[in-house]
């Protein structure tokens, strides 16, 4: 660290003096990484880092710091407000209110203590389209330095030592569909006390194109500006797009990277939706990655996971097998994805928005099923016999899953089908919406259901975040319910103010 900005640091009441060092929070590559973003901030005399923590949702929350209190909270940490763990979708506080353990069993978030955020300098990027500003991701830590058990950035870093204990390392590429909208109105749902999520009006919005055809070219370039735009931010920050297309619905646009480790993938995911969405902003344009907007002629939106499993020594794949289409350790990953799948579910697709596209017909899974390169099919295998970039696709999730808890979701399940030998069905070779398997869950009551009884994930990832993630979903359930009505009418108006603009 700079002895000129460690001194200017000093006495600013970031954090507690030394909380880093103390608990061992930081590796030697952190370390040495924190040096430069400190010679960074220096350099670009930055006014403004923003040290953001992604919540329960997958929503980037954030407290703006001054390039001095940055340095600071790189070695006391930064405190932050605990009570965005107790909000829900719509900004409302589900468990009950002050009491015991936070309303919801830790004793640790009674009270809506502040936490304290200690930042991941290899996460660190200076902004080119913000002034003079940085932008970090953090983890999360109780005053007494022990990790935070809803902070989903933990539960990953835990599954991937699982693999790195076996010598194993996930990559994974990201495949996300989003749209972007035209705003006309500057309305949103509140009501008459400032609660947001309340009945009123949603942004109002219309297609940034009139017309729409997939894949074509001349569409494209009708919203060149946007997609250029998109393209060039993504890449000043450091994960240029690998392809960019449209997609089905006007607006609607797909795009991929290369393979990233596991933990970088999930972190480039949480850059990505929130650099999309401020290039948009900052065109008058309004980017969501809500699943299905009730607007004319949108079709659904997916987030398709392909993942592959690599020694760490060497970087053999090892879902690859010369004579297969999958290893049998592969065979086994799948096997335990598709046994997991309904409980895995509300990991994936934490929105009441997502579950009517599990539909036949609909280029989105509608049932348990694997097979070769076959994009009705849930688990899809892509590469065969000898190609060294053999990997798994899981077309499970939407663009608004919390990536941690999806990609911790996946590896779990895929890593106990390994540890169990277990043998998945044959897989599907023709029509895999009328083939002989159990069908995914239908709405998110019934994926909350499955989770809740899940023993499996429960031992995996704890009690404590399961129940959590029941009684959050559960009370938005409850809420969904109310503004609906006995004949469901309100249902799309309730997820777009819930969704659109948060998403």
């Amino acid at each position: 660290m700079s002895d000129e900005l460690a001194g200017r640091s000093a006495g600013l009441g970031v954090g507690s003096s030394g909380f880093v060092a103390t608990h061992g929070l930081h590796t030697d590559a952190q370390r040495d990484a924190a040096r430069e973003v400190v010679r960074q901030i220096r350099d670009a005399d930055l006014r403004t880092v923003r040290l953001v923590v992604v919540d329960q949702h997958g929503i980037p929350r954030a407290k703006y710091l001054s390039g001095d209190a940055l340095v600071s909270a790189l070695e006391n940490g930064s405190d932050f407000s605990g009570a965005i763990y107790s909000l829900d979708s719509a900004n409302g506080v589900f468990p009950p209110a002050f009491a015991a353990g936070g309303g919801f069993g830790i004793d640790e978030m009674t009270g809506f203590p502040d936490v304290t955020l200690v930042p991941d300098p290899a996460t660190f990027r200076v902004l080119p389209h913000a002034d003079r500003t940085g932008w970090i991701l953090s983890d999360s830590y109780f005053a007494n330095g022990k990790p935070i058990p809803l902070d989903g950035r933990g539960l990953l870093r835990r599954q991937l030592d699982r693999l790195a204990e076996r010598g194993l390392e996930l990559y994974a590429g990201i495949e996300v569909e989003l749209y972007v909208t035209r705003p006309v109105n500057a309305s949103v749902g509140f009501d008459e006390t400032g609660q947001p999520g309340a009945p009123g009006k949603p942004l109002e919005v219309e297609p940034i194109e009139r017309g729409y055809q997939f894949l074509s070219d001349s569409r494209m370039d009708a919203f060149a500006g946007a997609v250029e735009a998109i393209r060039d931010g993504l890449a000043d920050v450091g994960i240029p797009p690998r392809s960019i297309e449209n997609e089905w619905g006007p607006g609607q646009i797909e795009i991929t990277f290369s393979p990233m480790e596991g933990l970088a993938a999930a972190d480039a995911m949480i850059l990505f939706r929130s650099t999309v969405k401020a290039i948009c902003a900052r065109l008058g344009l309004h980017a969501t990655f809500m699943c299905w907007p009730a607007l004319p002629n949108f079709f659904p939106s997916g987030w398709h996971l392909h993942m592959s499993i690599l020694e760490r020594d060497g970087g053999r794949n090892v879902f690859m097998d010369e004579g297969e289409l999958l290893s049998p350790a592969g065979r086994q990953f799948v096997a335990g994805l598709l046994d997991h799948a309904r409980e895995m579910a509300v990991f994936g697709d934490p929105t009441t928005n997502a579950y009517a596209r599990f539909r036949p017909y609909s280029f989105a899974p509608d049932r348990i099923c694997w097979g070769g390169d076959n994009r009705g099919a849930l688990i899809r295998v892509q590469g065969g016999p000898g190609d060294p970039g053999t990997h798994v696709e899981n077309r499970l999730s939407e663009p608004a899953a919390n990536p941690y808890l999806w990609l911790a979701a996946n590896i779990a399940a895929g890593l106990d089908g390994i540890d169990r030998s277990a043998d998945p069905p044959d897989p599907v070779e023709g029509d895999p919406y009328v083939a002989d398997a159990p069908l995914l869950p239908q709405s998110l009551a019934e994926a909350v259901d499955e989770l809740e009884s899940s023993a499996f994930y429960r031992g995996a990832f704890g009690d404590p975040l399961v129940d959590y993630l029941v009684m959050m979903k559960r009370f938005e359930l409850n809420r969904l319910n109310e503004a609906a009505g006995e004949d469901g009418s309100g249902r799309s108006d309730w997820e777009m103010r819930e969704y659109f603009e948060f998403s």
